[in-house]
């Protein structure tokens, strides 16, 4: 079969509704300043939907520093890879303040979040070597797991019994292999808003030999009572031995960074395929993450508002009857009964008449049945925006409950 041929008939779970879902409910465009009000297909909408938590995408401090950092240095600097002409001591100050803020002796910056914690895997473990995963891991853990040529067991989500079995399974095999085990795990799980269960997790190094990698990319920044994360927020700051973070959440940018001791950091710096064959972070995105870091630390008013926000919002919701699943975190899934078409009518519903924007995630993602609308709360929503949701969400749940989007189908046009 010609490979083309056999692309064309299998364009994927999400690919294969791309003939009527693009542009609308896929590669959606929003225009205009980042910020909670954005035009959408020509008309202002509310948008819940990007994970700028603390406001900084469009804070003038950080547009000032993005701007400053482009004209002094271009977009092409530094050239090369770190480790062969593409360093800066900007680069260089960035490691050494988030190894600080996080707990950790020492931090490597990474140019993409995704493809960081895939070759953190990749490049800390090797065939003789066992991964135990959560269950409920981001898509990128799992491609770090599809490089790792040796064996790995999956525990179900946030389920300690399941990762201590686990455990026993991983430690017999490296008992005859001669390697070790990594055990990962999310600290705020981005669909569900649940925390791992880290403290409960490094317990369990009483009884086995591993290490312990948390992806933090939604904690980093929201969590803790400094922003740290979510180890800071659980009080278990020394037990995470490799702390994993993107920039791409609260930092409103791109990249991503891993710490850990010095000397296993050293190891990712020159052994990391991702970051050694690869150009490094641009100076103006360097620049501006110092400045984002800067106001991230020096601002708790902004973590306080973002919790404000999340807090009345999910609240709201609960005393409304809405199932919001076991979040413990300002990530706010909302979950609905419905099939497919009744969930893009809904959500279509929502954009059109009341000008809401926000995620809609079905099957297969979550169980047939089910709809899930996912809101992220940020410090530069307001209350009335919380106001205008709870309403909208009122009256789009009891129109689904008595059947209105079976019958009721709306137009892209």
């Amino acid at each position: 079969m010609d490979i083309f041929d056999k692309v064309a008939k299998r364009m994927g779970p999400i690919g294969q509704h791309q003939k009527w879902s693009h542009g609308y409910f896929s590669f959606p465009k929003l225009e205009g300043d980042i910020a909670p009000h954005m035009n959408f297909r020509g008309k202002e909408h509310l948008v819940w939907s990007l994970n700028n938590y603390l406001g900084l995408a469009n804070h003038p401090e950080v547009r000032e520093a993005d701007k400053q950092g482009a004209t002094d240095f271009g977009m092409a600097y530094p050239m090369g890879a770190r480790m062969m002409s593409g360093n800066s001591k900007y680069h260089e100050q960035m490691e050494q303040e988030l190894a600080e803020f996080v707990g950790k002796e020492d931090a490597f910056l990474l140019n993409f979040g995704y493809q960081g914690m895939v070759s953190i895997i990749d490049c800390l473990v090797d065939r003789n070597d066992v991964i135990v995963y959560d269950a409920e891991s981001h898509a990128c853990i799992i491609d770090g797991l599809r490089l790792h040529m040796g064996k790995r067991f999956v525990y179900q989500h946030n389920d300690i019994e399941s990762a201590r079995k686990q455990l026993e399974r991983a430690t017999k095999l490296t008992e005859q292999s001669g390697g070790g085990i990594l055990l990962i795990t999310e600290g705020v799980f981005g669909m569900s808003g649940a925390q791992g269960k880290l403290k409960e997790l490094i317990e369990l190094k009483k009884e086995f030999n591993f290490r312990l990698l948390i992806d933090d990319a939604h904690g980093f920044g929201t969590m803790g009572p400094t922003g740290a994360g979510t180890h800071e927020e659980q009080g278990c700051i020394e037990g995470v031995d490799v702390y994993f973070g993107t920039f791409a959440k609260s930092m409103a940018g791109i990249g991503a960074f891993v710490a850990s001791t010095q000397e296993l950091t050293n190891y990712f710096r020159y052994n990391m395929r991702s970051q050694t064959f690869a150009k490094a972070l641009p100076m103006p995105m360097v620049i501006g993450l110092l400045k984002r870091l800067e106001l991230l630390k020096n601002n708790p008013e902004l973590r306080e508002r973002l919790w404000l926000i999340a807090t009345t919002l999910q609240e709201g919701l609960r005393a409304r009857g809405f199932d919001l699943g076991i979040t413990n975190t300002m990530v706010t899934p909302v979950f609905l009964k419905g099939e497919l078409l009744e969930a893009t009518a809904l959500t279509m519903d929502l954009r059109e008449n009341y000008g809401i924007f926000c995620s809609i995630v079905v099957y297969p993602v979550i169980p047939k049945g089910l709809i899930e609308l996912r809101l992220i709360p940020t410090a530069v929503h307001t209350l009335e925006d919380v106001q205008r949701t709870l309403d909208a969400f009122s009256e789009v749940s009891e129109k689904l409950k008595t059947g209105y989007y079976k019958e009721h189908q709306f137009s892209m046009a």
